[in-house]
């Protein structure tokens, strides 16, 4: 069987780090860095003709991650890896899955024929914006779902009454997913804008009043629909209001507009590096480090992964 090696880019490290502690293993030493003019330059620093390669990177902006993502594909290739597996965390690109208006790229589509033309064998995700994404590939795809990774977390939250509300209509699978693990309700936030450049009206579909609510998203981007949707529950008469979001992109002013938001909590992931976020205690980390380490080594042992699957939005 070909000896496991894992490799990282800069793009989140510190994950990739806890994903070789899980499996036991070290980091195989390699230079990621830029020239003066920012160029990309990579070189793997130890031989792994013949070994079993899976490279660690999320593709959240900016783009040199994905820029590092592919140069570490080709250089594995190059380099006569056995077998090349891409680790993607947070797959970046993945809203722009679909043509929805003139002369736009679908970005997604790209981002799939990039990977797999640099050399990779197979890819491993969690939480993509829309699971259909995994069809965009031509190359085995195992699409981990992080309900795995919240799951333990909410069993010891002793709140009565739940409900978990889907905060648009396209997270209603993860959304409904997640209340059939925690045996709770399920509410969806109807966002509508009667004509442009006119506020939304939230209309709320279920019963939250006095009620504990989870919101359940697979990413928080500018926290804009969040907190909107958050407010909009308050309003209904909701009691605590926590949120579990997989991929913490927090661009712009998100972590500000989260603190000034009536959410109690928000519970996030690790797929996307965090460090020098100014996070407050509003914030909760929880590492899917055990989750991917978990699929890499029976992966990389031709073991059934079907196990990590079971808590699948059906």
């Amino acid at each position: 069987m070909p000896e496991l090696k894992l490799i990282s880019g800069n793009a989140n490290r510190p994950l990739a780090e806890k994903i070789a502690k899980y499996i036991g293993i070290e980091l195989t030493a390699c230079d990621v860095r830029k020239f003066s003019d920012g160029e990309v330059f990579v070189q793997i620093n130890e031989n792994i003709r013949g070994t079993d390669v899976f490279i660690v990177q999320s593709t959240n902006p900016p783009a040199e991650n994905i820029i590092e993502l592919l140069m570490l594909l080709e250089a594995s290739r190059r380099a006569s890896a056995s077998r090349i597996t891409a680790v993607i965390p947070y797959l970046g690109y993945s809203r722009q899955d679909r043509k929805d208006r003139p002369r736009v790229a679908i970005a997604a589509k790209l981002m799939a024929n990039l990977i797999t033309t640099a050399g990779a064998d197979r890819i491993i995700t969690m939480d993509l914006h829309a699971s259909q994404i995994q069809g965009f590939f031509d190359i085995p795809h195992d699409h981990l779902y992080s309900t795995r990774v919240f799951k333990e977390l909410v069993s010891y939250i002793n709140l009565q009454s739940l409900v978990v509300v889907s905060p648009d209509v396209g997270s209603i699978k993860i959304s409904r997913a997640f209340a059939k693990n925690c045996k709770a309700d399920l509410a969806i936030v109807d966002k509508r804008r009667p004509v442009a450049n006119q506020a939304e009206v939230i209309n709320i579909i279920g019963d939250v009043k006095d009620k504990n609510i989870i919101i359940r998203d697979d990413m928080v981007d500018t926290a804009g629909t969040l907190c909107n949707a958050a407010e909009a529950i308050s309003k209904k008469g909701a009691l605590e209001i926590m949120a579990i979001c997989t991929h913490p992109v927090l661009s712009g002013k998100a972590i500000e507009r989260i603190n000034n938001s009536v959410i109690n909590k928000l519970i996030i992931s690790d797929s996307i590096n965090l460090e020098g976020k100014p996070l407050t205690d509003k914030f909760q980390v929880l590492s899917c480090a055990n989750l991917f380490g978990e699929a890499i080594m029976r992966i990389s042992g031709e073991k059934s992964v079907s196990s990590l699957f079971n808590d699948f939005p059906d």
